[in-house]
């Protein structure tokens, strides 16, 4: 297994992310970098919503990793301060305060990226799900806003991109619903595991979050934990070039963050694989899943 720094496949990764309007990817970064606005929908604590957040969260992560300038907003008309704190809880990166977007075109906006649940109504027009058949989203992602009530500006006004039909500056991402067994507001207590177990299916499908789910997700992230602290105290090694490609491709293919796990997986249990390389490895991915897979590192006897 060799380790002499990035494959030019790597470094020609980009990535991608499946535009509920079309269908088709297109470009999450803009061709040179410039800032992009990731923007979260949602409205009301609930497990869906908070979905949504984790999914503006990877794409954030995601972005900074290959090099992207990215800011990030929450917009919605109900219970906004109980979101973000729940957002803090689970690891989220902080939301920039949103009440005027505007200030956004002083910042050389080039790409906007809105992120919802899918099938929501966006009050500017149809659901999403009525963009795979090809349908407007809302007027706001051809140049109204998304919703009056979340208070989203055209972004043609706050950064200077015009019409949908003009530009691939935009794109509408979405996510589907948690199904869950209650309909009361996500138990927190254990932050890790609620995390682990909504990125334990593809973004476009529904993930069922009950006891069973929660309890496997608690048992992989303290079995992972326990094992990075155990590599820690190992001679630290490169990430194997073919494993840090995997990696990229996995997540820079809409997100792909099951196969994130996967290869986790694999290089857990991977014959030769000198410990110090597994440790270097999940602490590269903890970069994107946010797990806080090093936490325990210096806790064992």
């Amino acid at each position: 297994m060799r380790a002499h720094g990035p494959s030019p496949a790597y470094a020609q990764a980009v990535l991608r992310i499946i535009d509920v309007r079309t269908g088709e990817p297109v470009e999450a970064a803009p061709a040179r970098r410039g800032l992009t606005r990731v923007q979260a929908h949602a409205s009301g604590l609930d497990a869906t919503a908070l979905r949504v957040l984790l999914v503006s969260d990877l794409l954030v992560r995601a972005l900074e990793l290959g090099g992207t300038p990215v800011w990030s907003l929450l917009t919605g008309d109900r219970q906004q301060a109980e979101l973000r704190a729940a957002a803090g809880a689970l690891g989220i990166r902080p939301f920039e305060d949103g009440t005027d977007l505007g200030s956004g075109s002083g910042l050389g906006e080039a790409q906007v990226l809105h992120v919802m649940a899918g099938g929501a109504e966006t009050g500017g027009g149809g659901p999403v799900s009525e963009a795979a058949g090809g349908g407007p989203v809302s007027e706001a992602t051809g140049g109204g806003p998304v919703s009056e009530a979340t208070g989203v500006t055209p972004a043609s006004e706050t950064t200077g991109v015009t019409r949908t039909s003009e530009t691939t500056g935009r794109a509408v991402v979405a996510v589907a619903p948690v199904e869950s067994p209650t309909a009361a507001a996500p138990d927190l207590s254990d932050p890790g595991a609620l995390r682990l177990a909504l990125l334990s299916q593809p973004r476009d499908l529904p993930v069922r979050l009950d006891a069973e789910a929660l309890d496997e997700a608690r048992r992989t992230l303290a079995q992972w934990r326990g094992a990075v602290a155990d590599w820690a105290r190992r001679p630290s090694r490169p990430v194997p070039d073919e494993v840090r490609v995997e990696l990229r491709t996995a997540w820079e293919d809409d997100l792909n963050v099951p196969e994130v796990l996967r290869v986790l997986h694999r290089v857990e249990t991977w014959p030769d694989l000198p410990d110090g390389a597994r440790f270097e490895t999940y602490a590269y991915a903890d970069r994107l899943l946010g797990l806080e897979l090093t936490r325990d590192i210096g806790s064992l006897a």
